[in-house]
Order: structure tokens, then C-alpha cells, then sequence
């Protein structure tokens, strides 16, 4: 097993406050990272802001702001999403960094030196908010882009650099078809594939200075900066110390990246064409997922419909948005916000089910044993154990494959089992008379609740480590043989909403 991990999400661009679809992929990230670090192995995870580029300078411009104090406070408001959301990220990277500067102008240099950068002038139709060049079939009936249909499409012609796309065609192919798994879901992937079969277009890569002069300066070409994605793309090396610290970069690279599905081109087809052109390996996989909608409409920037990720957070529990986010939105597809949907998600699944579960069993060992179990083997149900190791290993396989709400719905599952166990046995029933009954039911209860915990974890860390509190459990020890569970304190985990 590979004892290191990287993964990274997309950079946001600061042209605006951080919003709910960003919170989203954050999570789905800290999720994957968590997880890894529980099979021992050394986590890198990155993410950061995107700060250069067009949409940036025209924000700090409509601000009458200083364009790197516009960037500084909006960085400032994404970072802080780490405490707001309990993100557990191990690198927060930004364009404007020097390190990022040096590694851009690198890695331009080594793709130049293969050929493939070279300068031309060019007309084109182009959207601001995909920072992308946009063909006439790209476009819906009234000639705007359907990512951003509030945005004028614009015309552009000028010099500019271009990186030698169409030449990676036959490579690109060769990668997906050596990598069946390289991009999730499966019908991103045939997008992909078939955008790729189409053929591809060189791709501009600067900017000329006097036009947009916020950007990384052009290696030898004092007159251009360099076009926001072949920038914000090299942030996924850049991070990890490239070119300054190979063995960091070595030990690491390649990683998986995780993205929207607005991204789709730019992660696994162009990002994988500029690593080639680099001479670096390609990533090792791309999970992308869908967008988060209201009430049918896509949450966006652009729309201005947008959810604050730190205003619900406030309101209503990290954990409690974490496992809404994760549970309600499908992990690989779009998925509708409401706050009515988060409270009955809120009440039902968390308060009723998993709330009461935790408290039920606590209350039982505080009362019936003097808050002490000590733990044998011998009085685990057969049944109960059976049930637990599946779902440990139906998670496992969620995961892997980007499926996050399926991997949840497993672990609640097993709290519903659990829940009818209870009333099923009724441990609370005749406990003189019948002392190993009562033993052999907390036995089982303790063991399904602390090892469903340990799957908690990686989703809501933080109501985990208050199952491990209450059971005054280390989260650690697996042979539980002799262990000693001692409830200090009950307090809900959830309380319900009024």
C-alpha cells in the first residue's frame, strides 16, 4: 500500500465572498483525506485561492480597491472557511504566492522548450466566467454561455501565446483508455473522452500586459502575462514545494484531484496535456462532481443566488451541514439546497436516530452498570459484528469509488439496526434476573456504536470524537478484549430544532 496521499480541490476565484458549492467540494476533499489518514497513511491536502486573471482585476477595479489588497482580503475570507467548516487541509495555496510565480515560469519554460508554446494573433468568442474560449455549438440559442447565461459573450482579437493542444489528442486517448477509473463518475468520463475524439483546439495562454496586467509574467516577454489557467493549473505542483523540492514533489506527485463538472475540460484534459508537455506524470484521478441548486437553479457567483456557507454553519452545527452537504447532494451529480431539507435531515437522521442512539446506550451503562462496561468478546452478538464489519467494508468501497452519500447511507443503516436492536431486546427488562442478556445486548451496542464512530469520523469528525468522549474511548484501540468503556458525561449530540 502507497503510505503517502495527495489530494486537492480546484482553486476558487476570489472575485467574490465563498459560497455554498466551494463549502461542498471542501468537504467532499476533507472527507477522502480523513479517510486515508485512517489507514496510516502520510496526508497532503491542498487547496487555496486562484488570484490572478480577468474576473479578479475587474472586481478590485469595480471596488476602487488595490489589487493586492482586494486579493489579501478575499483570501483572508476563504481561509477562513478551514475553521468555519473543520476542514482539515494541510497546504492553503495562493497564485500570487512567489514560490507559485517561480514554479509557473518553470514549468512555461520546459513546455516551451518541447515546442510546444507559440505566439499568434487570434479572434475568438470568449465567456469571462468560464475563462474560457467559447465555439458557436458551445453556446445556447441567444449566443451566451449555459454555465453563465447572464454574462455577455465577448469578442476578442489580439496577439497571444498558445499551448499546442491539439497535439496531446492521441496521448490524452491512450491515458483514459490505460486508466479505466481515471475520471468519476463513468459518464464524465465518456464526456471527456468524446470531447477529446472530436479533436482538439490550441488553447491561448497569455494575455497581453497593457490589457490585464495582473497575472505571472511571461518568461522573455516582458509585453504578456499569463492566462489565468496555465497559471492556476500548476498550482497542483507548485504546492508541493516544485521546483525547489523535488523529493517532496517526488514523494507525492501524482495525486487525485477533485473538481466541479464546469471544470472537467480544464482538470483532465488540458491540466493532463501541460503535465506531458512538462515531462511530469499525469494525475492519478479526477472525481468531479455535480453543482448545488435552489429550488431547481444552479448556486452561483454569477447568478448572485448564492448560500453562505458560514451563515449555516453558525446556525446549525459543522456537523450538522457537513452531513446534509454530504448526505443529500449526490456526491457525482447536482443536488438541491434547502434549509427545509437540512432541518428534517437535521431532525431525523441526526437527533432521532443517531442522537438517540448514543444517548440510549449511555444512559443504560450509567444506570444499569454504574457507568462502567468492560468489554469481552465473549457477549458480542455474532450478528451485530457481522453487520458491523460489512458496512465498514461497504464504506470503504463508497469511497473509493466518489459515491460519499452512499457511504453514509450505509453507516445509517446500521444506527437503525441498532436502534431496533434495543427494542427488540429490551435490556432494560429483568436485568437481576437475567444479567448475561443485559450484558451480551450493551456488549453489542457498544461495540456497533464505537466502530461506527471510527466510519464517522472522516464525515463528522466532530460528532465522532464525542462518541469517543462519551464512552471514554480512545478511538484507537482495535482489540477490544478487556477495555474498559466508562460513561463520564451524557449530553446530546443534537439537540433537535425547535
Amino acid at each position: 500500500m502507497d503510505k503517502k496521499f495527495y489530494i486537492t480541490t480546484t482553486l476558487p476565484y476570489i472575485n467574490a465572498d465563498p459560497h455554498i458549492g466551494f463549502a461542498l467540494e471542501l468537504i467532499q476533499a476533507d472527507v477522502i483525506a480523513r479517510y486515508h489518514k485512517l489507514l496510516g497513511k502520510e496526508v497532503f491536502f491542498n487547496t487555496g485561492t486562484d488570484e490572478h486573471g480577468v474576473k479578479v482585476y475587474r472586481a478590485a477595479l469595480e471596488e476602487k480597491k488595490n489589487i493586492q489588497a482586494y486579493v489579501d482580503e478575499y483570501a483572508a475570507k476563504f481561509r477562513a472557511l478551514k475553521e468555519a467548516l473543520n476542514i482539515n487541509w494541510t497546504n492553503f495555496i495562493r497564485t500570487t504566492n512567489p514560490q507559485h510565480i517561480i514554479a509557473c515560469q518553470e514549468f512555461w519554460k520546459r513546455c516551451f522548450a518541447n515546442g510546444d508554446i507559440y505566439k499568434k494573433n487570434y479572434k475568438i468568442k470568449y465567456c469571462t466566467g468560464c475563462e474560457l474560449e467559447k465555439t458557436d455549438s458551445e453556446l445556447n440559442e441567444q449566443g451566451k454561455c449555459p454555465i453563465h447565461p447572464n454574462l455577455e459573450i465577448e469578442e476578442r482579437e489580439e496577439e497571444n501565446y498558445f499551448f499546442r493542444f491539439s497535439k496531446y489528442q492521441k496521448p490524452l486517448l491512450e491515458l483514459y483508455n490505460k486508466n479505466p477509473d481515471f475520471v468519476l463518475p463513468d459518464f464524465r468520463f465518456n464526456e471527456i473522452i468524446n470531447f477529446v475524439k472530436q479533436g482538439l483546439r490550441d488553447f491561448s495562454i497569455s494575455r497581453l500586459k497593457e490589457k490585464m496586467p495582473w497575472g505571472v509574467p511571461v518568461p522573455g516577454d516582458e509585453d504578456h502575462v499569463m492566462y489565468v489557467w496555465f497559471d492556476a493549473l500548476i498550482n497542483y505542483i507548485s504546492t508541493l514545494g516544485w521546483p525547489n523540492d523535488e523529493k517532496k514533489f517526488k514523494d507525492f506527485w501524482p495525486g487525485i484531484q477533485i473538481a466541479g463538472k464546469d471544470n472537467l475540460r480544464q482538470q483532465s484534459a488540458m491540466w493532463q496535456a501541460m503535465l506531458m508537455s512538462a515531462g511530469f506524470p499525469t494525475s492519478k484521478q479526477i472525481l468531479i462532481h455535480g453543482f448545488i441548486t435552489a429550488d431547481g437553479q444552479k448556486i452561483s457567483k454569477s447568478l448572485g443566488n448564492v448560500v453562505n456557507p458560514f451563515e449555516v454553519a453558525k446556525k446549525y452545527g459543522i456537523d450538522s451541514v457537513r452531513y446534509y452537504l454530504l448526505r443529500e447532494i449526490p456526491s457525482d451529480e447536482d443536488g438541491d439546497f434547502s434549509y427545509e431539507k437540512l432541518e428534517a435531515r437535521y431532525n431525523g437522521d441526526l437527533a432521532n436516530n443517531l442522537g438517540n442512539l448514543v444517548s440510549r446506550v449511555a444512559k443504560l451503562i450509567e444506570t444499569r452498570l454504574d457507568s462502567e462496561l468492560v468489554f469481552k468478546e465473549k457477549f458480542l452478538d455474532s450478528d451485530i459484528k457481522d453487520r458491523t464489519v460489512q458496512t465498514k467494508e461497504n464504506c470503504e468501497i463508497a469511497v473509493n469509488k466518489f459515491k460519499l452519500h452512499e457511504a453514509l447511507a450505509k453507516i445509517w443503516e446500521l444506527f437503525d439496526y441498532a436502534n431496533a436492536y434495543i427494542d427488540e431486546n429490551k435490556p432494560w427488562i429483568d436485568v437481576s434476573e437475567h444479567p448475561e442478556h443485559f450484558l451480551k445486548t450493551m456488549t453489542s451496542l457498544i461495540y456497533l456504536v464505537t466502530s461506527a464512530a471510527k466510519m464517522l469520523w472522516p464525515f463528522l469528525p466532530q460528532t465522532a470524537e464525542k462518541i469517543y468522549r462519551t464512552f471514554d474511548y480512545d478511538g484507537k484501540t482495535e482489540d477490544l478484549e478487556g477495555y474498559k468503556f466508562k460513561v463520564i458525561k451524557i449530553e446530546p449530540l443534537f439537540p433537535r430544532l425547535k
